[in-house]
């Protein structure tokens, strides 16, 4: 699943596309909408929060999406060739001189723009919130400290606690903290965990290259995720993966034993 920034960055690409033009056809390839007409509406902007997109339109309309593991936005010019088959497109968004299309979108809804905190009023503060003050701090913390014995890495990627973690950063921030993914949340600073989670994804919101360690070369932009081959990017060491989560929530998971402590799964 997509971390946090890159659902930010498609919102972003979004928003710059369509926001104050006026759509002149719309194609939902969905069965919950597939009478639906926005021809007509202008686009007043997009939002993110967390992991889920909202595009809003005139008339206190907005549109709902989900990219799960596989969706995406991508903006063409009217006549453009599409990069990926047109089975896979859930929605085409069409004005003048732009169309803005969705390929296996999950979770498409249309609601009043009012009622959006109905699909995301249970999530933890937004990483990526502009807006982000220290009660927003405070309530991070105190989520992720209210169950001291769960394992951090869980707690990380759980969405009611903070908004936008991923996979990826779960395994980046507990390598920056020093310990395994798998220690107990009660064995971390969690307002440090929650300063350093807003810091890596601040840090990528705009680029589509992730980089935790600063350097965006490729093969250099992580510490531990996805560095089997390479080993450990402070100390060469070799690496282990093992896997956190229960079915659908399992994902593989590495660390460096050697500059993380804790416990960790036998491998």
């Amino acid at each position: 699943m997509p971390e946090g920034d890159t659902v930010f960055l498609a919102g972003k690409k979004l928003d710059r596309a369509l926001a104050g033009r006026t759509l002149v056809r719309t194609d939902f390839r969905h069965p919950a909408l597939a009478t639906a007409d926005l021809a007509g509406r202008e686009v007043l902007g997009v939002r993110t929060v967390g992991k889920h997109l909202f595009t809003r339109f005139s008339g206190e309309l907005s549109l709902h999406s989900h990219l799960k593991m596989d969706g995406s936005w991508e903006v063409y010019r009217p006549g453009g060739r599409w990069r990926h088959p047109a089975h896979h497109v859930r929605v085409v968004l069409a004005a003048e001189e732009v169309q803005a299309v969705g390929f296996r979108l999950h979770d498409l809804e249309l609601l009043p723009t009012g009622e959006e905190s109905r699909l995301v009023g249970h999530l933890g503060p937004d990483l990526l919130d502009p807006q982000w003050t220290d009660e927003h701090t405070g309530r991070a913390v105190a989520a992720l400290t209210a169950r001291p014995d769960r394992e951090l890495g869980l707690a990380l990627l759980d969405q009611r606690v903070m908004a936008g973690v991923g996979n990826l950063y779960k395994c980046e921030i507990c390598f920056l903290l020093g310990v395994t993914p798998w220690v107990p949340v009660s064995e971390v600073d969690a307002r440090k965990t929650v300063a350093l989670a807003r810091k890596l994804l601040l840090a990528n919101a705009w680029r589509h290259e992730q980089s935790t360690t600063g350097d965006t070369t490729r093969g250099r932009r992580n510490w531990v995720y996805e560095r089997s081959r390479q080993g450990c990017f402070r100390c060469g060491g070799r690496l282990r993966v093992g896997t956190q989560g229960h079915d659908v929530q399992r994902r593989p998971t590495w660390y460096c034993p050697r500059c993380q402590r804790g416990p960790a799964p036998a491998t």
